[in-house]
């Protein structure tokens, strides 16, 4: 399918309310859609259905569900160059958020000097005005601008419309092989990743890779760490930890979400104590921010020999299931013709309020840079 056709066809089920989502995988130029063939809402608990799944940060219970066999997928080829305009952010700053963001920082602060956590995710929610009819041009821009993310644009008339590129996976299990990530710590790009990390991120970094470690170690036969790494996100550098391993055969999707979700990178340690400061503290719903998205329990073709000459050993290939989800991060939502902008970042005992808050700007920027 041609890119305008593919556009075309996604913005007719914009018009007519019907659920879609469409999105591109890191390092990839196709695009894929799913459009649900009507507007009724499908939840899955047990994670056992084929489709695509959009799960909130509160309760993945009220996971929604595009189920394959309801639905029609599409793909293309979408190759572009990013958009070189010249943004017009405007830099008044917004003195009554900067103070709250602050004092809540400085209480979560507080929280782990007397030990009720050791890492807090504090987030906020900034508003621009944009026109909802430029949805599908703004899909376009984060897939010229993010070649190395998750970029998705998901919409569903009884739920809502969100748009985002994240950079960190979840949860990726081809048969029995996993692989997730802990991804911590954040400062901006400066035309190089050779950088300087401090002990507050390195030490944020070191928790989430060692709480995902110790959640997933009942549920596999083995595990392997990667080095930790400096990765680009946009504008904003990160320290990456990739870990896999072998699931143990016993162990479903559904059991290995409900151990990693949500991770210290979006909720914090120990993730029931960060998680209730969360909710009585930040002061809004975050709703599918910090939750996870993707596929799950695809069906996909692996042959062992790729000369097409030699049909007859093509047949020994193998179908494997396939589910890759990945954390709902750097998005936004598209409400009342305005663009909800959700930041956040990481708390630890060594963090400082004011470079908190300036970490979330910067976050913000990447979006807004685009709008």
């Amino acid at each position: 399918m041609t890119s305008s056709d593919f556009f075309e066809q996604l913005a007719q089920q914009f018009t007519n309310q019907l659920p879609f989502v469409a999105y591109k995988k890191p390092n990839q130029l196709a695009v894929k859609a799913i459009l649900q063939d009507s507007n009724q809402l499908h939840f899955t608990t047990n994670f056992e259905a084929s489709g695509f799944v959009f799960s909130p940060f509160k309760n993945e219970d009220n996971t929604v569900l595009f189920p394959l066999d309801k639905s029609e997928v599409i793909d293309c080829l979408f190759d572009s160059k990013p958009d070189q305009s010249k943004s017009q952010l405007s830099s008044t700053i917004n003195v009554s958020a900067k103070a709250k963001h602050i004092q809540i920082v400085e209480k979560a602060i507080s929280e782990i000097e007397d030990g009720s956590f050791k890492k807090v995710v504090i987030s906020r929610v900034e508003t621009e005005t944009f026109p909802e009819d430029n949805t599908l041009l703004l899909f376009k821009k984060l897939l010229a601008t993010y070649k190395t993310a998750m970029v998705y644009c998901w919409y569903h008339p009884k739920v809502g419309l969100w748009l985002g590129a994240t950079p960190e996976t979840l949860l990726k299990v081809e048969g029995n092989r996993f692989l997730t990530m802990s991804l911590a710590g954040t400062q901006q790009y400066k035309n190089t990743v050779d950088v300087q990390w401090q002990s507050k991120e390195q030490e944020e970094q070191q928790l989430v890779t060692d709480f995902i470690v110790g959640s997933l170690e009942a549920s596999v036969s083995s595990i392997n760490l990667g080095t930790t790494e400096t990765i680009k996100a946009g504008n904003l550098l990160h320290l990456q930890t990739k870990i896999s391993g072998l699931l143990k055969p016993e162990n479903g999707l559904q059991s290995v979400i409900a151990k990693l979700h949500p991770t210290p990178a979006v909720c914090g340690l120990p993730k029931e104590n960060a998680k209730q400061f969360i909710l009585k503290n930040e002061g809004y719903n975050r709703e599918y921010y910090t939750g996870f998205l993707g596929e799950i329990n695809i069906k996909q073709a692996k042959t062992r020999n790729t000369n097409r000459r030699n049909v007859e050993n093509n047949a020994y290939g193998s179908v494997k299931t396939i589910s890759h989800l990945f954390v709902n991060l750097r998005c936004l939502q598209i409400k009342d013709n305005q663009a909800l902008i959700y930041v956040g970042g990481g708390i630890t005992k060594d963090s400082i309020p004011e470079n908190e808050w300036e970490e979330t700007v910067a976050k913000s920027k990447t979006v807004k840079n685009l709008l």
